[in-house]
């Protein structure tokens, strides 16, 4: 009888013990986003659900401001705690580049679409790169305040430069990405022949003297939450930011906005895996998830971004909360009035027009 008593107890630590080292070896993931109602929409679209369905995995969100700074220090000191990041193509293609970010088999990681679509075949075409996963597509546009102007409202990239028609402040982003652009696109140059242009010094040297006409009324900012807080308190006319943002800030804020699709940067967001990462495997099972048709048509439900894989579209209709149609809202309805980034002329030319512009910042 004692022995049984005691093989009992020995038993009931042991089991204890591995209830104890199970708990242990739960894994949590660093996934680094851009934060505001973008992350919000990933949290309820693929975080929550795959935390309900996997209870050992932790999902910590970070936010960071993009680039590849600090993907790069964490590389070069040897501790890399992020484990997957939201990049956009262009910094993708660089960090694939570098070595940064681990090279991707999409077709053997990825889910295929329920009809058995290979992955590669139904992501959008020409979103998919070596090391990166696309999920959405969204877009960089303005917003203008419409109590700001009686009469006419504003509906071009040049009523945004035009300081006389259209007087007050705005803010950009700090960064040449889309500003050289939209700069020469205002300047009369078609959205089809900007890189043309761009790519000449001549074209460089039109976009910055453009750019000089309304420096002097631009607040610059950083952090994409900026842009919607600085047009609901008033203090600029006009902003540009991401769509998903300023489609927060006037369906659900209901602040008095309204977007100008003229000459709208569209633009691929998605994951990259840092190539140093501590669990790689646990994460691609989690992009594995978070990129499926579903999840990807779960996420347009609640930011108006359009989904990357052509099996998502069908899917999305109204708002999951406002209950609103969304095919309004997204910047694929209003793809003929702007254009993609062209990802591999900014890999190529970031880091000269980042120096370049940050000069022109200060003279």
């Amino acid at each position: 009888m004692k022995k049984t008593l005691r093989y009992t107890t020995i038993g009931l630590a042991g089991i204890a013990g591995l209830a104890f080292a199970a708990s242990a070896q739960a894994v949590e993931l660093n996934v680094v986003s851009w934060g505001g109602a973008y992350t919000a929409s990933q949290l309820k679209a693929y975080h929550q659900p795959y935390m309900a369905a996997n209870p050992d995995v932790q999902l910590n969100s970070l936010d960071y401001s993009g680039g590849l700074a600090e993907v790069r220090a964490q590389a070069e000191a040897g501790n890399v705690t992020w484990d997957l990041v939201d990049v956009v193509v262009a910094d993708a293609i660089r960090g694939c580049d570098e070595g940064l970010f681990m090279e991707l088999d999409h077709n053997a990681m990825l889910e295929a679409a329920p009809d058995g679509t290979p992955p590669m075949e139904d992501f959008l075409e020409g979103t998919v790169s070596d090391c990166f996963v696309p999920q959405i597509i969204y877009s960089f546009a303005f917003a203008y305040r419409t109590d700001a102007f009686k009469g006419e409202q504003p509906k071009t990239m040049a009523d945004v430069f035009d300081l006389e028609k259209f007087p007050g402040k705005r803010t950009l982003q700090r960064s040449p990405v889309n500003n050289l652009e939209w700069a020469l696109i205002a300047d009369g140059v078609p959205v089809n022949e900007v890189y043309d242009v761009l790519d000449t010094p001549e074209g460089i040297e039109r976009a910055f003297a453009k750019l000089d006409t309304i420096k002097s009324e631009v607040i610059w900012w950083t952090e994409g939450a900026v842009p919607a807080q600085l047009l609901a308190d008033g203090e600029v006319v006009f902003g540009n930011g991401y769509n998903g943002r300023l489609f927060s800030a006037i369906e659900e804020e209901k602040q008095p906005l309204a977007m100008i699709w003229d000459g709208q940067v569209l633009d691929i967001d998605g994951w990259a895996v840092p190539a140093d990462g501590k669990n790689i495997d646990e994460v691609l099972k989690f992009m594995r998830f978070a990129t499926d048709t579903q999840r990807l048509a779960d996420q347009a439900k609640y930011i108006s971004y359009g989904p990357a894989r052509k099996s998502s579209l069908p899917l999305v209709s109204t708002h999951a909360e406002l209950g609103i149609d969304m095919e309004p809202h997204m910047p694929t309805k209003y793809a003929e009035l702007g254009f993609l980034t062209n990802f591999q002329w900014w890999a190529d030319n970031r880091d000269e027009l980042n120096e370049r512009f940050e000069a022109w910042l200060q003279q």
